[in-house]
């Protein structure tokens, strides 16, 4: 019998929801920690009973002793750090950004710290880092790849707030004591993924299943990862057990746009012509080294090709049964002549890969 107790923050965004589904399958039992009560994404990937059976305890990842009850409640030994507001709602609101990116951060360290001081055993403190805090200009001339060792010079607040929270699982480590692993994720998708700047790939998979015309948001190349690969290496690294405060590009598939249209029409036949894009490419590094990614033992990276198509039949199912809906999946102008990607409501329940 495992002796091992998950805490997820952010549980009810997209990689929480993957997550909690990889340790709900395996298992393990694991608790979610969220400021919101939606649990539509995690409807997606788990079924009613498995739905009905998690707990979900609602709170504030800003609030350091709600996050030390859960902690203490629940007998948690793993924590998987996901919450966070993405790069349009730290770019609408940088002091809350600031808040629940930065601030909570502190307090899982600060909370697992406690925790240990009080003589409990804990695992690494994992977290979602970002390849968001690097620019375009990171890239190294030579090679044309953004290297593991590049250093970041943030465009925006979200790439200053993940920066930050590399530097605090550093001194965490330093002065406590406290290992963590920090994953930095470039574009995930997967059935769930509904909003931010990098959303919209997904959002298009949705549209075909839907029979809606919709524009990506951007264009070029990009380097994707599929939700369940992530939520997968995550609990890889809780596991892994290493030394010190490490950070960890991930890798995927590097994909162009028009690539990925080509693959959602080979997985929903003959909707192609509904999908268009932006020819203007993500401000972000492309091509992203990943070497020392092994190190936390097999790293799972499935064809882009599969999981895309593992993402229509997931839409498909809910389409069938009339459970499809388009404002929930991103598609918020459904009813014009080209649907768009525009984000919801911020919730600090949500991470992208960061960006946004």
């Amino acid at each position: 019998m495992t002796t091992e107790r998950f805490l997820v923050t952010g549980a009810l965004g997209c990689i929480g929801a993957w997550t909690v589904r990889e340790l709900v399958r395996q298992g393990v039992p694991v608790v979610g920690f969220d400021v919101g009560q939606d649990r539509r994404r995690l409807g997606l990937v788990l079924t009613p009973d498995e739905l009905a059976e998690f707990p979900l305890v609602a709170g504030d990842i800003t609030d350091l002793a709600m996050l030390e009850r859960a902690i203490a409640d629940h007998g948690i030994t793993n924590v998987i750090h996901l919450a966070a507001l993405q790069i349009p709602f730290c770019r609408a609101d940088p002091p809350l950004g600031a808040r629940v990116n930065v601030v909570g951060t502190a307090n899982v360290f600060e909370a697992v710290r406690r925790r240990v001081d009080a003589g409990d055993s804990m695992a690494p403190v994992v977290y979602a880092g970002s390849i968001g805090m690097f620019s375009p200009d990171d890239v190294d001339a030579e090679s044309g790849q953004l290297r593991e060792d590049a250093e970041p010079h943030p465009a925006n607040h979200y790439g200053v707030y993940k920066l930050a929270n590399e530097g605090t699982a550093r001194i965490y480590w330093m002065e406590s004591g406290i290992a963590s692993v920090g994953l930095r994720p470039m574009t995930v998708f997967g059935a769930g993924r509904d909003q931010g700047m990098t959303s919209s790939p997904t959002v298009a998979i949705a549209a075909a299943v839907l029979g809606t015309p919709y524009r990506i948001t951007f264009g070029g190349s990009t380097l994707f990862q599929y939700a369940d690969d992530v939520a997968r290496t995550l609990v890889l690294a809780s596991r892994a057990a290493p030394v010190g405060a490490r950070v960890f590009n991930l890798g995927g598939s590097p994909v162009s746009i028009e690539d990925w249209i080509a693959a959602i029409d080979m997985a929903v036949p003959g909707t192609s012509s509904l999908l268009t894009y932006e020819t203007t490419p993500l401000p972000f590094p492309a091509e992203i080294e990943h070497s020392t990614l092994a190190e936390l033992g097999d790293v799972p990276v499935t064809p882009y090709r599969d999981a895309i198509a593992a993402t229509a039949r997931i839409f498909e199912d809910r389409a069938a049964d009339g459970r499809l809906d388009p404002r929930e999946q991103g598609i918020h102008d459904a009813a014009s002549p080209v649907a768009t990607g525009a984000a919801p409501a911020a919730a600090t329940g949500s991470v992208g890969p960061a960006s946004a």
